[in-house]
């Protein structure tokens, strides 16, 4: 699990989302289903996260805003 928060702190920072213990695992399954992978399945989370930044790196934030809207 989170194999590829690290890489993503600057994401998450512009999402307004802070990660902790407790949301930790939230985030991660939120992020499977922003990117349509099946949960737990890491590496293709990762590159599937990436190609969506490439694209569309706003959308991305934007939806991750939308499932941790009381951290906005």
């Amino acid at each position: 699990m989170t194999c590829y928060f690290r890489h993503l702190k600057s994401v998450l920072k512009k999402a307004g989302v802070d990660v902790s213990s407790e949301n930790k695992r939230a985030i991660d399954r939120s992020i499977h289903g922003i990117v349509g992978v099946e949960y737990k399945n890491c590496s293709a989370t990762w590159k599937a996260v990436k190609e969506r930044l490439v694209e569309e790196e706003d959308g991305f934030i934007k939806e991750l805003r939308q499932a941790f809207p009381d951290q906005t």
